[in-house]
């Protein structure tokens, strides 16, 4: 099949190149010439690992293409796959929907032929509906069915997530569009993933509510871990101890820092005002949201504790600065807090990201950017553990030492385990464990 990816952000660059690998013909749109040019270069504009040599095998083959201009692709595509932003707006939470009707309206001038429109942002209920009227105001005479098929893809796990989901959401009741869609999934069938069709606001809710959910369950765990270091438990511990229980799960049960990232920070605040506009407000997400948003702040003072209470005029080594790890992804990133906490209050700061200290160098003022892990802790009074990349996590200790100025690390990610650090002469704080 033929299909035009409108943008070539996370997700529209990560499916149009999976898309291609399944078979299909893919031409991925964006207007940012800059990005178009490096792309046909093969210069990735994210880092995902795997996604430049899957870009590069199905460009040499034939099937994926790019393109500033999408005229030709959208008029010749079976579907046309809305994949841009849609950022918080400033001051309400609500999504900004601006680049998704601006698609809708270049996408209705140009089609030809039975078309599936498919919204692959993720978008409010109600906004397929809204994408049909601009598309149907502007072309009364198209043939065309607006479909959602929200995205569940990972940063660091992307390519696997498309290829091998846990299911296929879409939205549509068009018998015309099923079957485009089965098409275009088809690939999956051999790994017997669930194809689900459902109505389509209920394919736009189920995208939030996923979100909401895994938000919650980060924040349930993370209000667990405080109340282990209150009563002298361990967190790690019980985490396993209820996510062995079936009816929960073990996954996002890992205590930490705060959620960040693309996703969950701007999904929930979105699905918290879609909520109110509707008159039935969702009090656990709301909630979910404020001890988020406290739990980043607080994060400073675990580190000031662990210099004694005075952060003046010493140095704070930070050991990853992106929301997780296998991305360069700084958005609402705990570091985004810490770092400037830490340099209220009087500390300096000294920081290494394997992978995100060019976007980190753009959000964040007054840090000394180093080399690598060993450079980045030399001198260092406190080493805090931010983000849990590999490299960290079998870090040789007794050079770290040697490098220091006093031995005491904040691991915001328990990646080490107590009683080593302990009896290599740390003084260790972690989350959760007394």
């Amino acid at each position: 099949m033929r299909v035009a990816m409108i943008g070539t952000g996370y997700v529209g660059l990560v499916s149009g190149a999976c898309f291609a690998d399944f078979g299909h013909v893919v031409t991925c749109v964006d207007k940012d010439a800059s990005k178009i040019e490096r792309l046909e270069q093969g210069v990735m504009p994210i880092y995902e690992p795997g996604l430049e040599t899957l870009v590069a095998k199905n460009v040499e083959e034939g099937r994926l293409f790019f393109a500033i201009d999408g005229a030709e692709a959208i008029r010749q595509a079976d579907a046309v796959f809305i994949a841009v932003g849609t950022p918080s707006r400033r001051g309400d939470g609500h999504a900004d929907l601006t680049y998704v009707y601006e698609a809708a309206k270049e996408i209705a001038d140009l089609i030809d032929g039975f078309t599936v429109v498919v919204t692959k942002s993720t978008v409010p209920v109600g906004t397929g509906d809204e994408i049909e009227r601009i598309i149907r105001e502007r072309r009364p005479d198209a043939e065309f069915a607006v479909v959602s098929n929200p995205e569940f893809l990972r940063e660091g796990a992307a390519i696997g997530d498309f290829k091998r989901p846990d299911r296929v959401v879409v939205g549509t009741d068009d018998e015309r569009a099923v079957a485009v869609m089965n098409e275009l999934y088809r690939p999956l069938n051999l790994n017997e993933s669930p194809l689900l069709f459902v109505g389509r606001r209920t394919s736009e809710l189920i995208k939030y509510a996923a979100n909401a959910f895994l938000a919650m369950k980060i924040t349930f765990i993370n209000e667990m871990a405080d109340l282990c270091e209150a009563v002298g438990a361990d967190v790690q511990q019980v985490a396993r101890g209820i996510g062995l229980d079936n009816r929960i799960g073990s996954k996002f049960l890992h205590a930490g820092p705060g959620y960040g990232g693309s996703c969950f920070p701007k999904d929930t605040l979105a699905l918290v005002r879609t909520a109110v506009d509707a008159g039935s407000p969702v009090r656990l997400v709301e909630t979910t949201v404020e001890v988020n948003d406290a739990r980043k702040k607080a994060m400073a003072k675990r580190v000031s504790a662990a210099a004694d209470g005075d952060l003046n005029g010493k140095t704070v080594a930070m050991l990853g600065l992106t929301f997780k790890p296998n991305t360069d992804d700084m958005r609402d990133s705990p570091a985004l807090d810490l770092v400037p906490a830490l340099i209220a209050a009087g500390a300096k700061v000294q920081a290494f990201d394997p992978e995100g200290m060019h976007e980190a160098k753009a959000l964040l003022d007054g840090v000394d950017f180093r080399d690598g892990p060993y450079d980045a802790v030399k001198d260092a009074d406190v080493v805090v553990i931010v983000t849990e990349w590999d490299p960290f996590r079998a870090l040789d200790l007794d050079r770290l030492k040697s490098l220091v100025r006093q031995p005491v690390i904040v691991d915001l990610r328990n990646i080490y385990r107590p009683e080593d650090m302990r009896a290599r002469g740390f003084r260790y704080t972690s989350i959760g464990r007394a």
